[in-house]
């Protein structure tokens, strides 16, 4: 279940009330005549099922409620409530695979940004998967995985293609550029660093590496495991399992890909830096590709599950 918190002019709460008492789904409805004042008007709540939870909210923007009011959304983790177990029942689909397109959109949008934070992390993530690529160790290898935050980005693109938003495919775009470039320049640096103490060499590079020389050898599982990861880490987002996306960060070799590109570029190995470059270009088209497909598909799901619901009109 969904908690609505919501503050309405109040020539326009009647309308409101209108709306969410029709929309199937809803239950524990409040309103507090005039206790709003900034901005000024009644404040209404209700709970609503995860399920209807979209069509409301864009019904709600419809009204024009998140220009002259305010909209605010909660899930609620426990809901003892024998109206919230009918109100529940009579949402068509099952919440866990609702998409709320307002918080997806919200959250990606978020997570998209070029900020001071992100490019810390992925810098962090890029140099740890240095040290993993050149000892071949896996262990770091993962961990760099874990800690890489690049699929807020790459979520970002992908709803923006669907929900037609250029501006947010622009923003996602640029983090994703922008990050890995400061990502590898960094780590550049870092590699010549760590070969000047003696930490890196160029026979470490070039030795046989049997636990991560998949990284610089792109081949079709590389682009099968992206796709498998992409379309795991959208379902994670919009059906909020985001325990999920831990798996999905481990699963694809973007950030050591990074790693193993810039470390190979200190060295002017170039052969191996391509390699690398060609595994983190497969892993970011096979998350996009598997993303919006994702996206895709649940968006015609859920339109076909409306149209089922909607009751049919007799003459």
């Amino acid at each position: 279940m969904l908690h609505l918190r919501l503050i309405t002019p109040a020539d326009r709460t009647a309308e409101v009330l209108g709306l969410l008492e029709k929309t199937v789904g809803t239950a524990h409805l409040a309103v507090v005549p005039g206790a709003a004042r900034d901005p000024q008007g009644d404040l209404v709540m209700c709970d609503v099922a995860r399920e209807a939870g979209d069509e409301l909210l864009a019904g709600l923007r419809d009204l024009g409620i998140d220009e002259c009011g305010s909209v605010a959304v909660e899930n609620i983790d426990l809901s003892m409530s024998h109206r919230a177990e009918r109100a529940e029942k009579a949402a068509p689909g099952e919440g866990a695979d609702a998409v709320l397109w307002e918080q997806l959109t919200d959250a990606t949008h978020e997570e998209s940004t070029l900020s001071v934070t992100y490019i810390a992390f992925l810098t962090l993530a890029t140099m740890i998967a240095a040290c993993g690529v050149v000892l071949d160790n896996a262990i770091l290898i993962v961990g760099a995985m874990a800690v890489g935050p690049e699929f807020g980005p790459l979520a970002g693109f992908c709803t923006a293609v669907i929900r037609r938003a250029p501006r947010l495919a622009m923003r996602s775009l640029v983090a994703l550029i922008a990050g890995f470039a400061a990502a590898m320049l960094v780590t550049v640096g870092f590699s010549l660093f760590m070969d000047a103490v003696n930490l890196f060499e160029l026979s470490m590079l070039k030795a046989e590496r049997p636990n991560t020389s998949f990284i610089y050898n792109p081949d079709w599982f590389s682009f099968v495991v992206a796709l498998l990861a992409g379309t795991a880490g959208m379902l994670s987002l919009t059906s909020s399992k985001s325990g999920a996306l831990v798996g999905v960060a481990i699963s694809v070799t973007t950030v050591p890909a990074a790693a193993n590109a810039a470390v190979a570029f200190s060295y002017s190995y170039y052969g191996q830096a391509w390699g690398s470059t060609e595994q983190l270009l497969l892993n970011l088209l096979g998350i996009v590709l598997a993303g919006t497909l994702t996206l895709l598909a649940q968006k015609f799901f859920w339109a076909g599950k409306r149209r089922r619901a909607a009751p049919v009109e007799t003459g």
